[in-house]
C-alpha cells in the first residue's frame, strides 16, 4: 500500500493524533511521549504525517522561516517507524516539506537544519550541497556561526560545541531525527562524525546543508 503524506498547522493536531505519534517510540529511546509532543505542537509551525492506510508510519515537526534573511527549513523533530519501509517514509516526509519550501521560497536556495542522533540521519541530506559537518572538511567561521544560530533556534546556543557541532542537552527527551535506515549507514566514513556521541544522554549532532533552487524545482529531493 502506498504512503500518503499530509502537512498541516501543528496547532490543529488532535490529542488522538498525538497519542498515535507517541506510540511510534513509546517503548524505546528517544521516548517521545505525548507530553513532550504536546510541547512540540506549540513550538513548531507545521507537522507532516505519513500513513500507510490508516496506520501512522512517521511524522515530523518543522517550520519554514528566514534566519538572518536566509530561507530555512528547520526540522525540530522527526520520528519514523523502524521497519523495511523506513527509508521510503523518510523520503516521503521530506519530499513534502521540500515542496512546501519551494512554495514559500520560490527561486531561492533553502537551508535544511536538524539534529541527528545517528549516521542514518544523514540520508535526509542526500542531494543537498555543502553539508556541514562532513568528514575531511574544516568548517569555516561562517559554518560555525550557523551551528550556533541553529542551536539557538533548537533551544540553547550555549549547548553546542561549534567545533564538533555536538549539542548537549541535559533535559529529556530531546528532539531530533529518530530514524534508522533499513539500508544501513549511507557512508561508513561519516560514522566518524558520531564517534562518542551519547544520543541516549541527550547529545545531538547539528547538521545543515543547502537545497539548491534548481533541485527544489525539480521535485526530486531528497534523492
Amino acid at each position: 500500500m502506498a504512503l500518503s503524506v499530509t502537512t498541516k498547522d501543528s496547532t490543529a493536531l488532535s490529542d488522538a493524533e498525538l497519542a498515535a505519534m507517541a506510540d511510534l517510540c513509546v517503548e524505546r529511546a528517544p521516548y517521545f511521549d505525548i507530553g513532550f509532543l504536546s510541547k512540540q505542537r506549540e513550538e513548531w509551525v507545521l507537522v507532516t504525517q505519513a500513513r500507510e492506510g490508516e496506520k501512522l508510519r512517521g511524522y515530523a515537526f518543522c517550520t519554514l522561516e528566514r534566519i538572518g534573511g536566509t530561507p530555512s527549513l528547520l526540522v525540530g523533530l522527526l520520528c519514523v517507524e523502524r521497519n523495511a519501509k523506513s527509508d521510503a517514509t523518510l523520503k516521503a516526509i521530506l519530499h513534502d516539506q521540500f515542496r512546501r519550501a519551494l512554495l514559500a521560497f520560490p527561486d531561492e536556495d533553502v537551508l535544511l537544519g536538524s539534529r541527528l542522533m545517528n549516521p542514518d540521519g544523514l540520508r535526509a541530506y542526500q542531494g543537498l550541497e555543502d553539508v556541514v559537518p562532513r568528514v575531511g572538511y574544516k568548517p569555516t567561521g561562517e559554518d560555525r556561526a550557523w551551528g550556533r544560530r541553529l542551536a539557538k533556534r533548537f533551544g540553547s546556543e550555549k549547548s553546542i560545541d561549534d567545533k564538533t557541532f555536538v549539542m548537549s542537552v541535559e533535559s529529556q527527551p530531546v528532539g531530533g531525527l529518530d530514524f534508522v535506515s533499513a539500508k544501513g549507514v549511507l557512508d561508513s566514513e561519516s560514522t566518524q562524525l558520531f564517534d562518542g556521541l551519547d544520543a541516549d544522554g541527550g547529545q545531538r549532532l547539528v547538521v545543515f546543508g543547502w537545497a539548491m533552487a534548481e533541485s527544489l524545482a525539480s521535485g526530486k529531493l531528497p534523492r
